[in-house]
């Protein structure tokens, strides 16, 4: 950290080419919040838990390990560029000010359609907690209907205003916590059925072949779990001193979030009575069952209770995170319809517009999963995987040829002159993680092993047409590439408010 004046956050947003259009209600606790209920360790491991123990067997554990490790460097090298640029958007502005508006328009496109199917996604997999709580059986029509029901409420409650997203924020990191750790330790402690070896035994996951290769198919397991952190600086401009307190939640979001997902992954492998099953694939909803052996039916209902919460919260966080980034995106007039998409209620300040279409184009998705097949959801959740990799690393790359530039990141959080290292290593990572979310499949189904890298090709497709016939970015005049020289005034400014201060 850097121990110099910091600017007053209107200053700071003066000198990027911003005026204060947003209610700064957001403390530091609440920022964390947001981005630990939208990357949600319960909504993953919960999803994910039994695809990883059929891929990978109880040591695929460590993809926790891994993944969290990589994306913490990820944190670092986002940190030190929102506290340059603490403006709303995130992706879009960080690659705007880092490279320039075509490279921008691209890494945004993808990161919008990847937020909007995570959105579907989460309301998929939320269903059955719906269904659950009530004691309804889930069937298509019923996961159509609370899809439906989640996505809803999380406008309504977002529409309220910013207050109320950060109170509901903290009240789904209040579940993540009681779900995923204290649950976690209990399981752990007083519920054990396995010894701790288990995570050392592949339990003939492999068959024939190398575990090595079982292993990285089992990526998945941390791979879906760290993402969300830089949700805390797609609001940025709705927080207080954001340059100082969103690197620090960004970082709290993967630490935080790392220590439960191995108390919540690793509690279900060690109580689960019957592992093998599991292991096997023949039981594909192991999570219920090892609760309500573990807790009794009154207590696995009140887990239900506490993990419905926790996916509205991380609804609710998403929608919030892609409207600020369309909000962002359309106040540069980079977007299709962006003088409708960047207005900002006077009473609530919020992007209105930008919500409803947030909640909109998911519910949509959710009736064509209701009359496509059933695999249509897992399908587009790897596609949605992949498209925030693809834009993180945008970002990360972006910083990279900065720096390469001379680029001295000029905000009040700074590694100095570990910073280059720590950006090759991001970059590193993520063409690792990337590489094995978009390698194909080898089931022999073209559709089904290729439907990944096909989405991402659709998806950067139209967006190139569109960048290319429409040229958006020939419209906008808003600032960009423009690192090295933003640094050089940041710093001037600096001085200047520690003289007169």
């Amino acid at each position: 950290m850097n121990s110099h004046h910091d600017l007053q956050d209107g200053n700071h947003l003066a000198v990027l080419g911003y005026e204060q259009s947003f209610e700064r209600s957001m403390s530091l606790w609440a920022n964390f919040a947001l981005g630990f209920t939208y990357l949600s360790p319960l909504v993953g491991v919960y999803s994910l838990f039994a695809i990883s123990m059929a891929t990978g067997g109880p040591p695929s554990i460590f993809w926790i390990f891994i993944v969290a490790g990589g994306q913490f460097l990820v944190s670092l090298v986002f940190g030190e560029v929102v506290s340059q640029y603490p403006i709303h958007g995130g992706i879009y502005p960080w690659t705007r000010r880092l490279w320039g508006k075509r490279y921008a328009w691209m890494a945004a496109w993808i990161y919008i359609w990847a937020m909007i199917v995570t959105i579907t996604a989460v309301a998929q997999f939320g269903s059955g907690f719906v269904a659950s709580t009530f004691g309804l059986e889930l069937t298509r029509e019923t996961t159509l209907l609370f899809s439906v029901a989640l996505l809803l409420v999380a406008l309504v409650l977002n529409f309220t205003g910013t207050k109320m997203l950060a109170r509901v924020a903290r009240i789904g990191l209040a579940a993540e916590l009681i779900g995923v750790i204290a649950v976690g330790l209990y399981l752990l402690i007083f519920a054990r059925e396995q010894p701790f070896s288990v995570f050392f035994d592949s339990m003939g996951v492999e068959g024939d072949g190398s575990y090595s290769a079982a292993f990285m198919g089992a990526a998945l397991a941390g791979l879906f779990l760290f993402y969300g952190f830089e949700a805390c600086g797609d609001v940025a401009e709705e927080v207080s001193n954001p340059a100082r307190r969103i690197p620090k939640a960004m970082m709290m979001t993967i630490l935080v979030g790392g220590v439960s997902a191995l108390l919540s992954f690793g509690g279900y492998v060690l109580a689960a009575p019957d592992l093998q099953s599991i292991v096997n694939g023949e039981d594909v909803d192991p999570i219920p069952a090892i609760l309500e052996s573990a807790l009794g039916p009154a207590g696995a209902k009140i887990f239900l209770v506490i993990a419905l919460t926790a996916f509205l919260s991380c609804v609710l966080s998403l929608q919030a995170a892609a409207s600020r980034l369309m909000y962002s995106f359309a106040r540069d007039g980079m977007i299709p319809g962006h003088r409708w998409l960047s207005k900002v209620s006077p009473t609530t300040k919020v992007p209105t517009n930008a919500l409803i279409v947030a909640c909109s184009i998911p519910l949509l998705i959710c009736i064509m999963i209701y009359f496509g097949s059933e695999q249509l959801l897992t399908q587009v959740t790897s596609f949605a995987i992949l498209g925030i990799y693809v834009s993180f690393q945008a970002v990360v790359l972006a910083a990279l040829r900065q720096r390469i530039k001379g680029w001295k990141p000029a905000g009040p959080f700074s590694l100095g002159a570990a910073g280059f290292i720590v950006n090759v290593l991001a970059l590193a990572y993520g063409l690792f993680a990337m590489y094995l979310l978009a390698k194909p499949g080898t089931s022999g189904d073209f559709f089904a092993d290729w439907v990944v890298l096909l989405g991402l090709a659709v998806v950067a497709g139209s967006g190139a047409l569109y960048l290319f016939i429409a040229r958006p970015d020939a419209k906008s005049d808003a600032p960009s590439g423009d690192a090295i020289e933003v640094a050089e005034k940041l710093r001037a400014a600096q001085r200047a408010a520690a003289a007169t201060g």
